[in-house]
């Protein structure tokens, strides 16, 4: 029954996302439709204008009230003309250029009529210089011989300086399928644990497999830091990306790199550029314009809590948020550098380019863009959150709107309107959570010297998820807009239990606020979630779940679900590490629960009562406790880790030392610490 009703839930929950894209996909503006990444001028264009503009620099064949495209169909001296052109130069695209003149003029002119017309062009035409006192102003009724290397010249000019838009539309699909292959092969291997539990049990243990996850999946970039910071000297830290993440990182920016400056070529005596160094300016400029807004979409979706590719490649929200904050960086260089190249580009002139309004919201958007990265910085974030919040969300809006209104007359519209919608798509969903779980009062309490207690009535159709998180809000006035993670158990009743360790901020002024009220108080709050899913530990034969401090309800969640079911056959582990007894206090009613079940349980570092845990006094041996898990095991061993992040490192540590066993059993680790700022 209660599968049926989680069944029922996710598909209104899947009806109502679809109801809301339509709704917004509705709202898509003119420009934005226009300016799809696919729109490109197209060869026939290109054609058309290059010739166009050869023709116009030599001389006119109609008033300026007719338009050029009517002039070369309806005026024969103008058609020959335009017909040596294409024939020499664009071959190819004679049939765009009849096909124009029907589709626009009704213009009927068939092969046979344009080849009359180049042969009336080879018997008549005439050189400008052969026309005494002659003018510009003057129209002329014969065809005019063009330069025939000028022909040449302007296509190869025109191909790249039009083209170069094209192949950058290109390039962009480029990244975005870069990025595309990179989740492929995370779904693959992530689903497969699920799907095929005995290929990863027995198949997938030898020594290629093995080094792979060694040296590429599992380890931090260098040494063994990921959830613990890296200090850069006295004032700077950082948060080290796994060393797969790296390496993604790493091929991006080489085929950003590439993509940016392959088949740019400058032609001697190019027509639309005084110099080389000006068209190159340009021609890099506007490709580091076409990759960095192709990103845009996707590093708003990293950033967003409702982002279906969490669910696609079974990546944790943090390893999300770590490819924002990297691509983040990426985009700006690349706007940096666009900005830089086409400064250079205006040279004297810049002065008055940046008056002009388009250029203008340019720069406000790559000065947003930069402030973001720097009040960004891991020591900014954990100083002043609640300051860092509120300006990465409003830089992150000027710096989207500011682009929006740079490019609104040119071909990247849709980039922008896309990242808004994907944003306000995942504001609506946070708010339609929200408004589901309701207002309700939370009871607090102090459990501990640092730790509080937070129980909140839930809604009875609301899916708890063992191991997820729920983001909660404590409607104060002083902080009603932040949102905070925390991971929960849940009671008998229609309760959810958070235990939050107090630091700064919010949760240093509730303690403050509970110590003057006898240790208890209620607050209203509103909760978003649940988000996250449960690791596949019913897949392996031996479990064991790792937690530190308070850490535990997740892990212990996770871990009670496990025993719960009915075909559950694995052993079960659960190991906590604590600092005092106190810990056992706060937590009592929930480890008493374990019991009735097989959950071997061992609470590192006190001497208790609870007759069926086992208690070890001491700080424990991590790598000792990892080794003699796998040893025990009967087969495949999986670790589910969530705790300090020393810890929490130490543990992936020992894991990755153990994936070579003699015994060729196959070791996994899962981490449910999330941490991003």
């Amino acid at each position: 029954m209660q599968d049926q009703r989680s069944y029922g839930q996710g598909i209104k929950s899947i009806l109502k996302i679809c109801l809301l894209i339509s709704i917004l996909i509705s709202f898509t503006p003119q420009a934005a439709r226009t300016g799809a990444p696919f729109h490109k001028y197209g060869k026939p264009k290109i054609a058309y204008l290059g010739c166009n503009y050869q023709i116009e620099l030599t001389t006119r064949f109609c008033e300026d009230s007719e338009t050029t495209e009517s002039c070369y169909c309806n005026n024969l001296n103008a058609f020959a003309t335009m017909s040596h052109c294409y024939t020499l130069g664009h071959p190819a695209e004679i049939p765009s250029l009849l096909s124009m003149c029907h589709r626009e003029f009704n213009k009927t002119i068939s092969m046979d009529q344009f080849t009359q017309a180049h042969e009336y062009y080879l018997n008549q035409a005439k050189s400008i210089d052969e026309i005494p006192d002659y003018t510009p102003a003057k129209l002329v009724d014969f065809p005019v011989r063009l330069n025939d290397s000028d022909v040449l010249l302007f296509k190869g000019a025109y191909e790249q300086f039009l083209g170069n838009y094209d192949v950058s539309v290109d390039y962009g699909g480029f990244v975005v399928l870069y990025w595309v292959a990179v989740f492929a092969l995370a779904a693959i291997g992530n689903w497969s644990k699920f799907m095929f539990p005995g290929l990863y049990k027995k198949r997938l243990t030898g020594p290629i497999t093995n080094w792979f996850r060694k040296t590429i999946t599992l380890p931090g970039t260098w040494g063994k830091y990921k959830t613990e910071e890296k200090k850069l000297g006295k004032i700077f830290d950082m948060l080290v990306p796994a060393r797969v993440e790296t390496i993604i990182f790493v091929g991006l920016l080489i085929l950003c790199y590439v993509l940016t400056t392959i088949n740019i070529t400058y032609y001697e005596g190019d027509p639309l550029f005084r110099h080389k160094g000006q068209a190159l300016l340009r021609y890099h400029a506007v490709r580091l314009s076409f990759l960095s807004s192709s990103l845009m979409p996707l590093l708003i979706l990293f950033g967003g809590r409702n982002n279906f590719l969490q669910w696609v490649t079974k990546w944790e929200y943090s390893t999300f948020i770590t490819l924002h904050r990297w691509i983040s960086r990426i985009v700006v260089l690349m706007v940096m550098l666009h900005s830089i190249l086409y400064s250079l580009y205006f040279g004297s002139n810049y002065r008055t380019k940046i008056m002009e309004g388009y250029v203008l919201w340019g720069v406000v958007g790559t000065v947003s863009g930069a402030v973001i990265m720097i009040q960004g910085l891991l020591v900014l974030r954990r100083k002043w959150y609640e300051v860092f919040l509120l300006l990465h969300i409003a830089l992150a809006l000027v710096f989207i709107i500011a682009a929006w209104l740079h490019v609104r007359d040119l071909y990247c519209t849709w980039f922008y309107f896309s990242s808004t919608l994907i944003w306000v798509f995942d504001r609506i969903i946070r708010i339609g959570r929200i408004w589901e779980f309701g207002f309700p009062y939370a009871k607090l309490s102090i459990a501990g010297d640092d730790t509080l207690k937070i129980v909140v009535p839930k809604p009875h159709d609301w899916e708890a998820i063992p191991g997820g998180h729920a983001f909660i809000h404590f409607l104060l006035p002083t902080s009603f807009w932040q949102s905070h993670p925390f991971t929960y158990t849940t009671t008998s009743g229609d309760e959810i239990v958070l235990y939050v360790k107090v630091k700064q901020g919010v949760t240093l002024s509730l303690y403050q606020h509970l110590l003057q009220h006898d240790g208890h108080s209620q607050v209203r709050v509103a909760i978003e979630g649940s988000y996250g899913e449960k690791a596949p530990a019913s897949r392996y034969d031996n479990a064991v779940f790792v937690a530190g401090g308070s850490g535990i309800p997740g892990i212990f969640a996770e871990a009670y679900d496990l025993a719960q079911r009915r075909d559950s056959k694995e052993m079960i582990k659960l190991i906590w590490v604590v600092r005092d007894y106190g810990s056992i206090v706060w937590f009592y009613n929930e480890l008493l629960s374990l019991k009735e079940t097989n959950v071997e349980t061992t609470v590192a570092q006190l001497v208790g009562t609870l007759s069926h845990i086992a208690f070890l006094h001491g700080k424990p041996d991590i790598d000792a406790l990892v080794r003699a898990n796998v040893e025990e095991s009967l087969g495949s061993t999986c670790f589910i880790t969530c705790g300090h992040p020393a810890m929490v490192d130490d543990i992936r540590a020992a894991v990755i030392r153990n994936i070579d066993n003699k015994e060729r059993k196959r070791v996994d680790y899962y981490e449910k610490l999330q941490v991003w700022a």
